[in-house]
């Protein structure tokens, strides 16, 4: 339907805006919450690489169910 009307391209970019949105702020909520800092990267950059992954991947997983499939 939304194809048909023209307005399909219009839809997917705001569900996109908005799924950035919570990405982003998902990954720094998660960050503080963890204390993952620009001073663990510079110290232990593994570690933080490590983290950050896997708050992505979790925020990413949030996003997904939220958004795109819910």
């Amino acid at each position: 339907m939304l194809l048909t009307s023209g307005k399909l391209n219009a839809y997917l970019a705001d569900v996109d805006k908005q799924a950035e949105k919570r990405f982003e702020r998902l990954v720094e909520q998660m960050k503080q919450s963890q204390g993952i800092t620009e001073q663990l990267k510079t110290e232990n950059t593994l570690e933080w690489v490590q983290r950050m992954n896997n708050i992505q991947a979790c925020a990413r997983e949030i996003v997904n169910k939220e958004i795109i499939f819910g």
